[in-house]
């Protein structure tokens, strides 16, 4: 009998590949009677990194590469999701052709679209197929596509006073500085973009959604009130969805030294220190955070990257040899037994969920996030662009699992900050709270993935649906 077939796009970018794979290796394992071919898009050369990332997915799951976007087809605008989206737009005819081979050859009956990918959904109705958005953002963030009109309304309030923080349906109050950019540049390309997006999503079969009720209850109640007898798409609340191991970097040693350090650590006394695969900082901040850890006392494992002043300049790669040459004078002899420091990559899961880990300096990522809820590690949160400034108020006054240094009037977290955040979080009354709640929230986690989870019994429903095609 033949199989049943789903056809998968992601964005340009390893950091939107891991989330739609991961959740297709789910899909698959709950329910093996279905076959997903991915397509994927690209900026350039594919990553070495996405390719041997590829190489580990079970004989049901196949990949093929589009030819890659050259950059200079890409404004050189600041604003990562357009470019992210632009790639999906310049590749159409390449995903359409794809996608017309496969449905000559089998039975393909759903298209599922990553968010940035939202252009491709023209193509599920052109062909006939059930259109889906993989959502691997916060549901906090998807309320503010399906409620766009008021997202819209309060943004164009013109007696709404900038210094006062805005209240989205189904967020926690937001100050301007964590407002993702569009939303602060109402009349620009970056917004319009928005709103497109918000449109495409509302017309799909459904949205599946890497979050769970008990992270983030208001949100969640928020979707569910406004798609009550609405013609809104359906919406699957299928996580945490993490990576389950090391991605790539194992058969070459990479990351065995920093576990063997972890493994000479009291349990819980490290903090680790990384801003995500496309994260960068100043070199005036990057020199305040070498201070700030070394003065905290604290052990710690910091993943360096060579500092920019732009904060995603590392998205798309560019990284160098030796960003450890951008360290203070004498850093890492004065720190040598207090910390490890590891130049641009180490295995974040295994050290997330190694026993030594107790705290997690993050810029909030949402996958970041979900990987340290599901490990039960306490956050810093330090968002640095997108959507990070949303989910670090989140993680902070909604679920009340992290704390936030304060930035001063330059806009630079100082060093006496850091190692004052630092020291709460590892050893203080307030880091011990929030250590307790983020157990509880781990144990949730564990629970909606299980067999009779919630997000197992979410997936099954739209499985069922796909079987009866």
């Amino acid at each position: 009998m033949e199989k049943h077939h789903i056809v998968v796009v992601p964005s340009a970018g390893f950091t939107q590949l891991v989330p739609i794979i991961e959740f297709s290796k789910r899909l698959i394992h709950l329910h093996p009677q279905f076959e997903i071919t991915c397509i994927i898009p690209s900026i350039g050369s594919p990553p070495s990194s996405s390719k041997s990332y590829l190489q580990t997915l079970p004989p049901s799951i196949s990949s093929i590469f589009l030819p890659p976007i050259i950059l200079d087809q890409v404004p050189n605008d600041e604003i990562l999701a357009m470019q992210i989206e632009l790639s999906v737009k310049y590749s159409l005819p390449h995903i359409k052709q794809e996608l017309k081979s496969l449905c000559s050859r089998s039975k393909v009956v759903a298209l599922i679209v990553d968010v940035f990918a939202h252009d491709a959904l023209d193509l599920a109705k052109e062909l006939n197929l059930l259109s889906y958005v993989y959502f691997s953002l916060a549901a906090m963030l998807l309320c503010n596509h399906l409620y766009s009109s008021k997202v819209d309304e309060i943004l164009s309030n013109e007696s709404r006073d900038p210094n006062e923080p805005v209240k989205f349906p189904g967020c926690v109050p937001l100050y301007a500085k964590d407002l993702p950019l569009p939303f602060k540049l109402r009349f620009s390309n970056a917004y319009k973009n928005f709103n497109e997006r918000a449109k495409r999503i509302n017309l799909t079969d459904g949205v599946f959604v890497n979050s769970f009720v008990e992270l983030e209850v208001e949100a969640i109640s928020a979707l569910k009130e406004e798609i009550r007898g609405s013609n809104k798409p359906k919406v699957f609340y299928v996580g945490p969805i993490i990576q389950k191991g090391s991605i790539f970097g194992e058969e070459n040693g990479l990351g065995l030294e920093c576990l063997k350090w972890l493994e000479k650590q009291e349990p819980k006394s490290v903090l680790y220190v990384s801003f995500g695969s496309g994260g960068t900082l100043s070199q005036e901040q990057f020199n305040e955070l070498a201070y700030g850890l070394e003065l905290s006392g604290q052990k710690f494992l910091w993943v360096v990257r060579e500092p920019n002043g732009v904060a995603n300049a590392s998205y798309f790669g560019g990284e160098i040899e030796d960003p450890l040459k951008f360290l203070p004078n004498g850093f890492l002899e004065r720190t040598k037994e207090q910390g490890s420091v590891v130049p641009n990559w180490c295995p974040q899961i295994q050290i997330l969920g190694h026993s030594s880990t107790g705290g997690f300096l993050s810029h909030c990522g949402w996958n970041s996030i979900l990987e340290s809820v599901v490990c039960g590690v306490p956050i810093i949160a330090w968002p640095l662009f997108a959507d990070q400034g949303m989910n670090a108020a989140m993680l902070c006054n909604g679920a009340k699992v992290a704390l936030r240094p304060k930035v001063n009037e330059n806009g630079l977290v100082e060093r006496d900050e850091i190692a004052s955040v630092v020291r709460e979080l590892m050893e203080g009354e307030e880091g011990l709270e929030i250590r307790k709640r983020m157990d509880n929230l781990k144990k949730f986690a564990v629970d909606t993935m299980d067999d009779k989870g919630s997000s197992t019994k979410a997936l099954s429903e739209v499985a069922s649906i796909w079987k009866n095609i």
